[in-house]
């Protein structure tokens, strides 16, 4: 049964940084990439950034160089570094686990809450 499990959000300062982790387990075939994507109340789920195991990144706009992606292929594991948390950074963090060829099936964690507030 394959599991993404995502940890270490929590509730933390605005200026203040969160190490957000993901481990995929119980997949049979390689993962092509891994990512994250938050969504907060209301508002859609967009995708933050995402992680090929080349280890090509994407980021998108409003995060880049602050928050930083990694991934450990061997452990299936990937890892977001995010710094300089604003208010605006509050949402639900999701991770996904991609296939890639042939199946293209994409996996989903439930979600670790980041909370940015004074």
């Amino acid at each position: 049964q394959v599991q993404v499990v995502e940890s270490g959000g929590g509730l933390v300062q605005p200026g203040e940084s969160l190490r957000l982790s993901c481990k995929a387990s119980g997949i049979r075939e390689s993962i092509d990439s891994m990512g994250w994507y938050r969504q907060a109340p209301g508002k859609p789920r967009y995708k933050i950034a995402t992680i090929t195991h080349y280890g090509s990144t994407s980021y998108a706009d409003f995060v880049k160089g602050r928050f930083t992606i990694t991934i450990d292929n061997a452990e299936n594991t990937v890892w977001l570094q995010m710094n300089s948390l604003t208010p605006e950074d509050t949402a639900l963090y999701y991770c996904n686990a991609n296939m890639g060829f042939p199946t293209y099936m994409d996996y989903w964690g439930q979600g670790t809450q980041v909370t940015v507030s004074s």
